[in-house]
């Protein structure tokens, strides 16, 4: 005996009901509840529907799906760090190299050339962390607005566009400049120094270039990689 198409959407309603809101893992709880109750009437035609699911739904343990959950959000995770660091390797290498380095050199002159002046190096933090905050608006507003649309979350894309830790990692330069200075006026910053700042924090610009631009520009791609349905149901 086979599932109605009454009882799959039962079944989404479900897993719902027990806190998974992506469509993605809704859909593979689904196929996993629909094969097990099965083959339980298999076993015992008598069984109603309700009693399979739940018969099923007790192997997932007191937390229900939150394990399932957990699992595919540190594989998500792992998959979009992957990406990141795919990207990150392809600033240093040809021709895109070239273009690196003159940017660090620029970046580097301007730093010597400010003599470290703390208030050009927060002034640009400031200006950094706010295109951040805008970003970060804009992709919230539009995943709002296509989940109000196809009443669909996809747990990658939520990946992609809450931009992996960003804010964590853009305070690294800030806690540099702490340690490099107690800048003050009677306290001069040296070559190796400001280097080192440049160097950490070029590269850190690169990540955030590659998190906010990059990989945003390309996830319909790697959606349609992670969900072949992806296409089909937007």
């Amino acid at each position: 005996m086979n599932l109605t198409v009454e009882q799959i959407e039962k079944l989404y309603h479900f897993t719902r009901q027990h806190y998974v809101e992506y469509y993605d893992l809704q859909t593979e709880l689904v196929d996993h509840l629909a094969n097990a109750i099965e083959e339980q009437w298999k076993e015992n035609p008598k069984l109603t529907f309700e009693e399979a699911l739940q018969n099923e739904f007790k192997k997932f343990g007191v937390f229900g799906f939150m394990d399932v959950v957990e699992k595919r959000q540190k594989y998500l995770n792992k998959k979009y760090n992957k990406l990141v660091w795919k990207h990150f390797k392809d600033f240093f290498q040809m021709p895109i190299i070239i273009f690196s380095i003159i940017v660090f050199f620029v970046f580097y002159k301007f730093v010597s050339i400010m003599d470290f002046q703390m208030y050009v190096i927060f002034g640009f933090a400031a200006i950094f962390m706010i295109l951040v905050f805008v970003k970060t608006y804009l992709a919230h507003q539009k995943l709002k607005a296509k989940f109000k649309e196809t009443q669909k979350k996809w747990l990658f894309e939520e990946v992609i566009f809450r931009f992996g830790g960003l804010f964590t990692i853009l305070q690294i330069p800030l806690q540099i400049i702490i340690k490099i200075g107690g800048i003050s006026e009677d306290n001069k910053i040296n070559s190796i120094e400001i280097l080192i700042f440049c160097g950490i924090t070029f590269l850190l610009f690169i990540m955030s270039y590659i998190i906010l631009f990059i990989i945003p520009s390309k996830a319909e791609q790697y959606l349609k990689e992670t969900y072949p349905e992806y296409e089909f149901s937007n």
